[in-house]
């Protein structure tokens, strides 16, 4: 006998598949909503970061303060008039400024994160290459509306290279 049939047409086992089917498939969707709620999170950041890596490459002082919080700390207890300092100083010194950002690990913390990556960066003036650095950044991150602010930064420790 091939099965009990029901009423609707479906045998019990037909039944009983479609409904961990759907059990399934509901999963499913409520997993791909979960990853798509933090996917444009990381993306914004991604984004963000990408922003104040163009701000440096065009010497944008005002665009870099914009990313950065209020209550910024730096290294060595920098605040963010000392990054705006640092960042003029630097700006000063080379004509020209490259920067170069290995992969970036992020991590997701509701409205905070944290992005780890090595940076290159080059200096020169007149076409004439003065310097590079390659160093570890770590930084913090907040979320404020819909835009990613810079709480903290350190980029005093070398690249880790390799």
């Amino acid at each position: 006998m091939p099965g009990k049939l029901h009423p609707r047409g479906l045998t019990l086992a037909a039944r009983s598949s479609w409904r961990d089917l759907r059990a399934a498939l509901t999963w499913a969707a409520v997993l791909m909503l979960v990853a798509c709620d933090a996917a444009p999170d990381e993306a914004a950041l991604r984004s963000r970061i990408a922003e104040l890596q163009q701000a440096v490459e065009t010497r944008d002082t005002d665009a870099l303060l914009e990313a950065v919080d209020e209550e910024f700390g730096g290294p060595e207890g920098m605040d963010r008039d000392g990054l705006r300092r640092y960042a003029t100083l630097m700006l000063l010194r080379q004509q020209y400024i490259g920067v170069t950002l290995g992969p970036i690990a992020i991590e997701l913390h509701g409205d905070r994160a944290s992005a780890r990556f090595d940076a290159v960066v080059t200096g020169a003036n007149r076409f004439i290459p003065e310097g590079v650095e390659a160093r570890r950044v770590e930084t913090v991150w907040r979320l404020e509306g819909d835009n990613w602010v810079l709480v903290s930064a350190d980029w005093s420790k070398p690249a880790l290279g390799g």
